[in-house]
């Protein structure tokens, strides 16, 4: 179940595929990850998901990564009184802190940082964007907004305030809850929502410590101002563009994307691109142009991963949605124009001696045009070095811990292994020839370079570079 092309699909489950068969479906059609959103699980779900995804793992002999989506601090206004209201544009609208049902001249706002932060002029965003305010006056309980954009506005819906920097805690104790569940199963990525500064990331990472990777997700304006720090301070970043479209103007996206992306791979980051990617395909059995382009752009971008929301979570066809993103990636990573990128791309390795057998790996894959690289790693650093790289064979990386094996399924090109730790020199070449030959990455007589480190078992030394012919 190895994986012949290198960009890593990530599936979130939900009603349309939460049993233990459609997980394994979903894993067949090509996704490497799975995405548990905690907006819509409660904490006692979370057991017996976790343990049908294991199940999978184990039935398939396949290291299969997970990620805990933290639903963080989402704004939402209160109910009507006739479950909805028409605004209309131009007319009188208050948010205040009366739980009474709403009308079509007020509704209930219950978040009292809102109204200690928010300035007269700033932009009030409801139901994704679709309905916009414009604060007039802001008091203690009480703020007077003109309908900039009206229409239907339901019970409920979500708040976004682009121009605002709301201090709220970015975990509830539902997330917290379930976070320490899936912490004692053990799960590989936490991703960290409403990410505004670095120190966001550093606080989850005293929760998480070593028994997880973070994630952080842009998806606020404040985000991008602080995106270097925020990469510096996380193991991946999510280009979050649900929210972050909502909260700028949509033709700043496409943008914001290429430059997310471009900073995490300056600073070795993986990074994920995510929201609405197939998103007809909740509905249709086939995607639009469109969206087929935009998987491929991101692809051609750089990203390690693409993420399916809705698609496999609620949608009609999770399974064809899985597989029409598997085929768009591998027929993507055959163009000529996707290795002419990835070259051009690819900055000067750091002055260690990691980096530089990493480097030179990759230099002799191209020369005597080998088939793949095979790295041994405890910690997954050396397999993500040779990932940096990106080269234009397959990598597979074969680590003595499984939480390693796991983690390493969201980065680009990596195929983990769970398999012992070499004992001597031969015993690293006899490993990763059969490894490489059971995927059918290669054939008898062709080449492949294993990069290791000596002594065996000690994580962070990455010293050897060997040439292997089948």
């Amino acid at each position: 179940m190895l994986r012949q092309r290198n960009i890593r699909i990530i599936a979130t489950l939900g009603p349309a595929s939460s049993t233990q068969d459609m997980i394994r479906a979903l894993f067949d059609a090509g996704a490497d990850v799975f995405r548990l959103n905690l907006s819509h699980l409660k904490p006692g779900d979370l057991a017996a998901i976790h343990a049908d995804i294991r199940s999978v793992e184990a039935d398939t002999g396949h290291p299969i990564g997970i990620v805990a989506d933290l639903q963080g601090p989402k704004y939402r206004i209160g109910a009507f009184r006739t479950h909805h209201a028409h605004l209309k544009a131009g007319q009188k609208f208050i948010l205040d802190q009366d739980p009474k049902p709403g009308s079509s001249v007020r509704v209930c706002l219950p978040h009292k940082e809102i109204f200690a932060i928010l300035q007269p002029g700033a932009d009030i965003l409801l139901d994704d964007g679709k309905i916009r305010l414009k604060a007039k006056k802001v008091l203690k309980s009480r703020i007077e907004a003109e309908v900039i954009q009206g229409g239907i506005l339901g019970s409920r819906k979500g708040v976004n305030l682009p121009n605002a920097a709301l201090r709220s805690e970015l975990m509830t104790d539902t997330d917290r809850a379930s976070l320490a569940t899936l912490l004692d199963l053990g799960i590989e990525w936490v991703a960290l929502s409403f990410v505004q500064k670095a120190s966001d990331v550093r606080k989850l990472r005293k929760i998480v410590g070593e028994r997880a990777s973070i994630i952080a997700k842009i998806e606020r304006p404040e985000a991008l101002k602080n995106i270097e720090d925020i990469v510096q301070a996380s193991d991946a970043v999510m280009v979050a563009r649900g929210d972050l479209g909502v909260e700028l103007p949509v033709e700043e996206v496409p943008g914001a994307q290429k430059r997310i992306i471009d900073a995490a791979r300056r600073h070795d980051r993986l990074v994920v691109v995510a929201t609405q990617m197939l998103e007809s395909m909740v509905s249709a059995p086939v995607p639009t142009r469109a969206e087929v382009s935009d998987v491929a752009n991101a692809i051609f971008e750089g990203a390690d991963a693409v993420m399916l929301s809705a698609e496999t979570a609620a949608g009609e066809f999770p399974v064809e949605a899985v597989s029409v993103m598997d085929r768009v990636g591998t027929e993507v990573e055959r163009d000529h124009h996707y290795r002419t990128y990835m070259n051009s791309v690819r900055d000067a390795p750091a002055a260690t001696r990691a980096t530089a057998i990493t480097a030179a790996a990759r230099h002799a894959v191209e020369v005597l045009d080998a088939r793949a690289i095979v790295t041994y790693t405890t910690s997954g650093s050396t397999a993500l070095r040779a990932a940096r790289e990106r080269p234009n064979v397959s990598i597979i990386a074969l680590t003595p811990k499984i939480e390693t094996a796991r983690k390493l399924t969201l980065c680009w090109g990596i195929n983990s292994i769970f398999s012992e730790d070499a004992t001597d020199f031969t015993d690293m070449v006899d490993k990763a020839c059969k490894a490489v030959l059971d995927g059918k990455f290669a054939k008898k007589d062709d080449y492949i370079a294993i990069t290791a480190g000596v002594p065996f078992g000690v994580a962070g030394q990455t010293n050897v570079l060997h040439l292997a012919k089948l």
